[in-house]
């Protein structure tokens, strides 16, 4: 994990949300690579969460290694009074864009809560959760989060219950990829989860895309049978 400052996520953002007098908070954030699902993670945190119960290791998934991940998922599950992990196709991703397909996996998350929050920090800088895309014939919307939503730049090392959304989100779609490598050996997908490891890109020049593979990215240009693909330039993680 060299290169990487290793910050403590704290819940100074959590205590202000309950003192404007939210009870249910909840992290968000998302993960996804050029293969497999974007998958969104929410984890609810108790009411009377205070530094002494946070989990040992809480970091943003992005500063610990894969076994350190795996080492703590236990934890960090049983530490928050509920959690979700929600998914958007590949395809999703290609026929909607990625705006559309993290929100989907934002709701498909929230949708696997027993108690919905009323107050979500959500990492990074834009609200991809509570508006939503008024696209012509946009299909399998869910209902749209209707209650406080709080963009946070860096929440996943900044605020506990975002890192806590940011482990398990990575967790299970890592499990999810290394289940998916056994169907497409080539591109080691057990290893490199999706993202473009060596071994995937050369697999990607020898073999062209898999079915799992977003085709709606700038990396297919020049990949064999992809020409004349459309390539989005819109944002994505």
């Amino acid at each position: 994990m060299t290169g990487i400052r290793v910050t403590t996520p704290d819940l100074t953002k959590e205590r202000a949300l309950r003192s404007d007098g939210h009870s249910w908070i909840a992290g968000m954030d998302e993960v996804g690579a050029w293969a497999g699902p974007v998958s969104v993670g929410v984890a609810l945190i108790p009411v009377k969460a205070t530094k002494r119960t946070l989990p040992r290791w809480l970091r943003d998934s992005k500063q610990l290694s894969e076994a350190r991940r795996e080492s703590i998922f236990e934890s960090v599950g049983a530490w928050c009074v509920d959690w979700a992990v929600g998914h958007a196709t590949p395809g999703e991703c290609d026929q909607w864009g990625m705006r559309i397909a993290l929100r989907l996996a934002a709701q498909r998350a929230l949708a696997g809560l027993d108690r919905p929050p009323d107050a979500l920090l959500v990492d990074g800088p834009l609200d991809l959760v509570s508006e939503p895309e008024a696209e012509p014939g946009e299909r399998g919307r869910e209902q749209s989060f209707t209650g406080s939503v709080h963009p946070v730049v860096g929440g996943d090392a900044r605020c506990a219950s975002v890192a806590a959304a940011s482990v398990l989100a990575k967790v299970v779609r890592d499990r999810l990829m290394r289940a998916e490598s056994e169907h497409f050996p080539a591109y080691a997908f057990e290893q490199n989860k999706g993202y473009p490891s060596p071994v995937h890109q050369m697999a990607l020049r020898g073999y062209g895309l898999s079915s799992i593979h977003r085709r709606s990215w700038s990396y297919v240009a020049g990949l064999p049978w992809c020409d004349g693909w459309p390539v989005s330039r819109e944002y994505r993680p």
